[in-house]
């Protein structure tokens, strides 16, 4: 086979993949991953049960492939740890930011962590980085006295809760919020910072 005929066979395998990975994280955000069928993602992204099995083997990997996309952002995140306080606003801003891109995998993960599913396990390197990478800079917010909160546990979990519930719920918020995305981020560091009784900002 020319290398041209490689590079779009290549091409065509990269769009069905991305097809079925779409239609998978939107089904599963909407259904559950239990509620949601093989077939249900071949009929969502046009394609032949055939290809899930070719490109996946069932929906397992499906699923774990589907949240590729936040391993890779958490692994390219760096801070700064000489200047806790921004590292902070830097993490909470950015993941803001991609829960309101990505907020069908957020859905997704909050499910599964809801559930307390058997999946969980599998799913350690997706959501532990973040949350370790959190701990972190609080531990050097609260080492250089930068913040004054007397657990770094408890602040993980009231900032990760605070971030993650950061997007507008049409149901629980049925008028629709006038606050761009930049907005809420600042709105979200705002928060947190003072939630923190920072000591400097």
């Amino acid at each position: 086979m020319s290398q041209l005929k490689q590079s779009k066979s290549n091409d065509r395998n990269k769009d069905v993949r991305d097809q079925i990975l779409r239609a998978a994280k939107y089904l599963f955000a909407k259904n559950g991953y239990e509620g949601t069928t093989v077939r249900q993602i071949c009929t969502e992204a046009n394609v032949s049960l055939a290809l899930v099995s070719y490109h996946f083997g069932g929906k397992e990997n499906v699923f774990f492939e589907v949240f590729q996309t936040i391993r890779q952002l958490f692994e390219g995140m760096k801070y700064d740890l000489s200047d806790p306080l921004g590292a902070l606003k830097s993490f909470c801003r950015q993941f803001v930011i991609f829960r309101n891109k990505e907020h069908e995998l957020i859905s997704i993960l909050q499910q599964e962590l809801v559930m307390n599913s058997p999946r969980l396990e599998m799913l350690t390197d997706v959501f532990l980085p973040s949350w370790e990478q959190l701990r972190l800079i609080l531990q050097e917010c609260q080492d250089r006295k930068k913040i004054d909160f007397p657990s770094v546990d408890a602040a993980v979990n009231f900032i990760m809760g605070t971030l993650m519930f950061s997007l507008n719920n049409s149901f629980l918020n049925q008028v629709e919020s006038e606050l761009s995305l930049e907005q809420v981020a600042d709105l979200a560091v705002s928060f947190i910072i003072h939630g923190l009784k920072a000591t400097s900002e």
